[in-house]
């Protein structure tokens, strides 16, 4: 038999070792009234005090079956606790900390805090469906952010098997959850240049990069706010005319053609060490530093400000650039050929984008019915009133 009882005391009559009698004691087979009174389980390297017999028993017992059933593992019972969540998700950290953009990692490392508040240290191969079904349940976020989360976790186990810290069918199912995502304001293109405008009149002053950078999100609808103020200068090649996005969210880099009158404007500007960001602050700005990047809400403070001179309201930064131009182009483009340019990978993304609006479905409804029968039903109907949406 693989493993054994053990004590460190000896026989205080004859000094002898104490012996496992296979049934209730450990004793000196020369004085068997003398018993031990303090317990150790040797198993394959693995060493656990007890301070009763039948508790080692119970455990060399357990160790035995798994041994026999093919799933013992010495890390389970390691003080180090090798297969904690805790201790294997540092590390984890540390990977993907190179591997994605700050706000992603930011994301994630949110995700695995909230796991560790949860769980503790526990056992990864103890975490099962039930259990990260669960968590799941108990954060107190939206639909979209618990969906993130889960897939964050996946990400996570996912690489704990290519490490071979754990095998396939350790691997523990994920519940599935559904959300909606649901739709932004957007403007027609006239608003839109007159927002262009305005921004131009307050800014350009200060930071013409402050009406480029929104302007180029009305025109390049495959860049997103958050990957345009992450440009470098060496990622603008000039000479090929084109922007690279090294880091997306599609996780696949991107080459965003530009126009040759951007290639000229950004050719006005002094040029800087390719490590250096392209949308930078200037000196002599109040509240900044000269040569830092653009902040994350930096351009959508200034789209508010142009917006709320101008008595615009609900129409954020990302759904008055890059969804109403995206929209705007349904009079010139055929759906698949916006899909090409938002650089979308999944159709349930791009129909958000791509959203029919009710004028476009009077035209539709409208050719449901005969011309007499329209034309015949409106020459007898009353005015009304207008409502301006």
């Amino acid at each position: 038999m693989l493993g054994g009882i053990y004590s460190r005391q000896k026989c205080p009559v004859c000094g002898g070792t104490f012996r496992d009698d296979g049934r209730k004691a450990l004793i000196c087979p020369h004085h068997p009234e003398q018993r031990a009174s303090q317990f150790a389980t040797v198993f394959k390297g693995i060493y656990r005090r007890f301070h009763s017999y039948d508790e080692a028993y119970r455990f060399l017992s357990g160790v035995r079956f798994k041994t026999d059933e093919g799933s013992f593992d010495t890390r389970d019972y390691r003080k180090d606790e090798p297969l904690g969540l805790t201790n294997l998700s540092e590390k984890w950290l540390q990977v993907k900390k190179a591997m994605v953009r700050p706000k992603s990692y930011s994301n994630l490392h949110n995700y695995i805090d909230r796991a560790r508040n949860y769980f503790g240290n526990k056992n990864i191969k103890e975490i099962g469906y039930a259990e990260l079904e669960d968590f799941l349940l108990a954060q107190d976020v939206s639909d979209k952010t618990r969906a993130n989360m889960k897939s964050g976790l996946h990400d996570f186990w996912q690489w704990l098997r290519k490490r071979r810290v754990v095998t396939l069918a350790e691997m523990p199912e994920f519940p599935e959850i559904p959300f909606e995502l649901g739709f932004r304001n957007t403007i027609s293109k006239d608003i839109q240049e007159e927002i262009l405008e305005e921004i131009h009149r307050i800014s350009y002053h200060i930071n013409p990069k402050i009406w480029l950078g929104i302007r180029w999100l009305c025109t390049y609808v495959s860049i997103r706010p958050g990957e345009l103020i992450s440009t470098k200068e060496g990622n603008i090649d000039l000479g090929n005319g084109y922007l690279f996005i090294p880091h997306p969210k599609e996780k696949k880099p991107k080459m965003v053609p530009l126009l040759e009158e951007d290639v000229e404007v950004i050719r006005s500007f002094p040029r800087a060490l390719p490590s250096m960001p392209f949308f930078r602050h200037v000196a002599g700005i109040s509240g900044t530093r000269e040569n830092d990047p653009f902040g994350p809400r930096y351009l959508y403070k200034w789209w508010m400000t142009a917006c709320g001179n101008l008595g615009i309201e609900g129409v954020d930064l990302y759904g008055g650039t890059r969804h109403s131009s995206a929209k705007a182009l349904r009079q010139f483009c055929s759906p698949e050929e916006i899909k090409r340019a938002t650089m979308h990978s999944t159709n349930k993304a791009f129909e958000r984008y791509f959203q029919i609006e009710a004028d476009d479905l009077r035209t539709i409804y409208g050719k449901t019915r005969g011309a007499k029968e329209t034309l015949k039903n409106y020459s007898t109907s009353k005015k009304g009133n207008i409502v301006k949406l």
